[in-house]
């Protein structure tokens, strides 16, 4: 077999680092995965012998390698990793959650774990944007990353003319109305849209659809993108109820 590679966004694979991912990996997309890496210092493990286990169900090729696994995470204190391969993903029916510029793999995977809860299951990531493959973003998700179908786009515009049936919502700062009115009103299926990090999204995004705003007091500026994201999209599907 060909050694692997530190990632890289053109590889044509990725890592799943952690045994709860990597289990995901496994239990979700088995046809993907090519490899399971396992500590030496793990195999003891009640997850490890799971993985083991499901590995050899699925004739997947089982590897010690501590080196490899502490280049992947960056901690001693990994004890697996499934080697997996990218696949272009095609979307289900349903609503849509855009990420507009993200750059922080924390955030983004963060972002694809609480969609997953909340039934979101297809993501357009509009670059430039963190790779969502980064076993960073994909250990974030805790393995979310695999019962969800993500796509990128180039620019909104290419997102926009594929699923011009969604409804879009952007969520800003200077959105014209309030979180719990918007919803009231809410048209599915919808596209919920969160900007950068730093930035937010374009101005122009606020003459797109309905803009919307959380509530927030004044003794902060804004919220963190995850938390802003996790609450439009627990409020939106409370609406659908």
């Amino acid at each position: 077999m060909p050694a692997l590679e530190a990632y890289r966004r053109d590889l044509s694979y990725s890592y799943a680092p952690g045994v709860f991912p990597s289990m995901e990996a496994m239990q979700k997309r088995p046809e993907l995965v090519r490899r399971l890496l396992i500590s030496s210092r793990g195999q003891e493990s009640e997850g490890v012998r799971k993985l083991c286990a499901l590995a050899e169900k699925n004739h997947i090729r089982i590897e010690t390698a501590d080196k490899a696994l502490s280049r992947i995470s960056g901690k001693d204190n990994c004890f697996a990793a499934a080697v997996f391969e990218k696949q272009a993903a095609t979307f289900s029916e349903g609503d849509h959650i855009v990420l507009h510029h993200i750059s922080d793999a924390g955030n983004l995977g963060t972002i694809l774990r609480a969609a997953l809860g909340f039934g979101y299951l297809n993501i357009a990531i509009i670059r430039p944007a963190t790779d969502v493959y980064d076993p960073k973003v994909v250990r974030a998700s805790m393995g979310a990353i695999f019962s969800l179908h993500v796509k990128e786009y180039d620019d909104f515009e290419s997102y926009r003319a594929e699923y011009p049936a969604h409804s879009p919502y952007p969520f800003m700062l200077d959105g014209s109305v309030m979180m719990d009115d918007a919803m009231r009103t809410a048209h599915h299926p919808c596209a919920l849209i969160f900007g950068n990090e730093g930035a937010g999204l374009p101005p122009e995004f606020s003459r797109l659809g309905q803009p919307v705003r959380i509530p927030h007091s004044n003794a902060i500026d804004s919220l963190n993108l995850s938390v802003a994201a996790a609450i439009g999209m627990y409020a939106f599907r409370r609406q659908e109820k």
